[in-house]
C-alpha cells in the first residue's frame, strides 16, 4: 500500500526553489510555516527511540512541529480543545451563523491581515450581541464561539467567521433564561445590515488612523477619495450572513466544532497526486453540492495559495464572547444551568498530563503504548534523539 501523500512532501521537494524565487514577497511568518511543516516529524526536530519489552521491535518517534498551519499537528490539539469545551455545553439548541465579506473587502484584508481580521471579529461580535440584546428580537445576553477561516475549498482567499451560538441567553437582570423561537435564532437580514455598517465604519477608522497599507493593484486606495469610493461601492450589495439549521444535540455540536476549530487550509487526505509540475487535490463546489470535484494546479501556484492563509504571528483565530468569554464563562454557565435546571452535558474528570501517550489514548482511543508489531508488549523509552541526530543501529538480539 503506497504511503499517503502529505503537504510536507510537496514542500520538501518544491519549497527551497519556491523560497528562492519568491524571496522578496514571502513574509517571515510564511518562511517559518514552510520550514516547520518540512521538518515536522523528521530527524531535524529530534525525538526518541522506543523498544517493545516483548519482541524487541524498535520505533523512532520524531517530534512534531506543533505549528497551527501543519495538517499533521492538529489531531491531538483538536481533541484536547474539545475535551476542555465539553462542560461548556448547555441543553439548548445551538445555531451555526457565518459572517463573510465581499470580494472588494477581501482584497483589502489580504494586504492588511492583522488589522482587517481583527475588524471582522469585532464587527461580528458586536452585531450578534447588539441584535441579541434588542427586545424586538431576543432581548438577552448570549455567548458564542467565533472561528476564523480564510480559505475556500479551492484555496482562494475567502475570509469568513463561523460562529456557534446557543439558542438563547440570560435576561438583562440575569434572573431568567430567554430561549429563541424554535428553529429560528435571529433575522439574517438585520444581522447583515448591522454587520456591514459596523465593519465599514471600523475599516474607515483604521484608514484614518493610518493602520492600512496598500500595494500593487490596490495602491490607488492609499488616496483618501479613492478609498471612500471603494467603501461606498461595498455598501451597495447585501453582505452575506448565513444561519444554518440548529444542531441535533450536544454531541453534534462537538462533532461540528471538531471539524472546524483546528482545520487548516488543506488537509492531507484531500491530496491526490503531485509531480514536478502539478498538484492534484479534491475539493467541494458548494454551488453543486454532492458533486465531487478535482483540481489540478501548477505546483508553485498550489504553494502560493496555501501560503495565502498563513495568519499573522500570534493572531488568535478561535475566540469566545459574551457568556462564553474566559473571564465570565464558569460563573455565567453555572447560572444558566441553574435556570435551565440542568446538569453539565458531560462530566469531565481531571486528566493527568504527565505522559502525552496517555492523553493521546484517552482523547483519540488509539494506543501508543502497545507494540504495533506483536500487539502484546509495551513500547518503552530507550533513548532521546537530539535534533539532527541519526538514531543508533538497533542492538543485535540473541536467542
Amino acid at each position: 500500500m503506497p504511503a499517503r501523500l502529505e503537504l510536507a512532501d510537496i514542500l520538501r521537494r518544491h519549497g527551497p526553489v519556491y523560497r528562492q524565487l519568491h524571496a522578496d514577497s514571502l513574509s517571515r511568518e510564511q518562511h517559518r510555516v514552510m520550514r516547520a511543516i518540512e521538518q515536522c516529524r523528521t530527524a531535524a526536530l529530534g525525538g526518541h527511540l522506543e523498544q517493545c519489552d516483548a519482541c524487541g521491535h524498535q520505533r523512532i518517534s520524531y517530534n512534531s512541529c506543533r505549528n497551527r498551519h501543519c495538517p499533521k499537528c492538529q489531531s491531538l490539539a483538536r481533541a484536547q480543545w474539545l475535551e476542555d469545551r465539553q462542560t461548556d455545553l448547555l441543553p439548548v439548541p445551538y445555531f451555526h451563523v457565518v459572517f463573510t465579506v465581499p470580494e472588494s473587502i477581501a482584497r483589502i484584508a489580504f494586504q492588511n491581515k492583522r488589522v482587517v481580521y481583527e475588524i471582522l471579529f469585532q464587527a461580528t461580535a458586536e452585531t450578534l450581541q447588539t441584535i441579541s440584546a434588542d427586545p424586538r428580537h431576543l432581548g438577552a445576553t448570549v455567548g458564542f464561539i467565533a472561528i476564523l477561516h480564510t480559505w475556500g475549498q479551492n484555496l482562494v482567499h475567502h475570509p469568513h467567521l463561523h460562529c456557534v451560538v446557543p439558542g438563547g441567553g440570560l435576561s438583562p437582570d440575569g434572573k431568567r433564561w430567554l430561549a429563541c423561537r424554535p428553529g429560528f435564532f435571529l433575522p439574517v437580514r438585520v444581522l447583515s445590515r448591522l454587520f456591514r455598517r459596523l465593519f465599514l465604519g471600523r475599516l474607515q477608522q483604521a484608514f484614518d488612523a493610518g493602520e492600512l497599507r496598500f500595494f500593487s493593484s490596490l495602491a490607488d486606495l492609499a488616496e483618501s477619495g479613492r478609498f471612500v469610493r471603494c467603501l461606498a461601492e461595498a455598501r451597495s450589495p447585501d453582505w452575506v450572513v448565513y444561519a444554518k439549521e440548529p444542531f441535533g444535540g450536544p454531541q453534534q455540536v462537538l462533532d461540528y466544532l471538531g471539524r472546524y476549530t483546528h482545520r487548516v487550509a488543506i488537509s492531507n487526505n484531500r491530496l491526490l497526486e503531485f509531480t514536478d509540475e502539478h498538484v492534484t487535490f479534491r475539493w467541494k463546489d458548494y454551488r453543486q453540492p454532492g458533486t465531487p470535484r478535482v483540481m489540478r494546479l501548477p505546483v508553485h501556484e498550489f504553494i502560493r495559495r496555501f501560503l495565502l492563509h498563513v495568519l499573522p504571528r500570534g493572531f488568535q483565530r478561535i475566540r469566545h464572547y459574551g457568556l462564553l468569554s474566559n473571564c465570565l464563562r464558569k460563573a455565567r454557565l453555572a447560572e444558566c444551568r441553574r435556570l435551565l435546571e440542568a446538569k453539565p452535558a458531560y462530566e469531565v474528570q481531571a486528566m493527568p498530563r504527565t505522559d502525552y501517550r496517555d492523553r493521546y489514548e484517552k482523547l483519540t482511543g488509539q494506543s501508543l503504548h502497545t507494540c504495533p508489531a506483536c500487539s502484546r508488549g509495551h513500547m518503552l523509552f530507550v533513548a532521546r534523539l537530539l535534533p539532527g541526530a541519526c538514531p543508533r543501529a538497533p542492538p543485535t538480539r540473541t536467542a
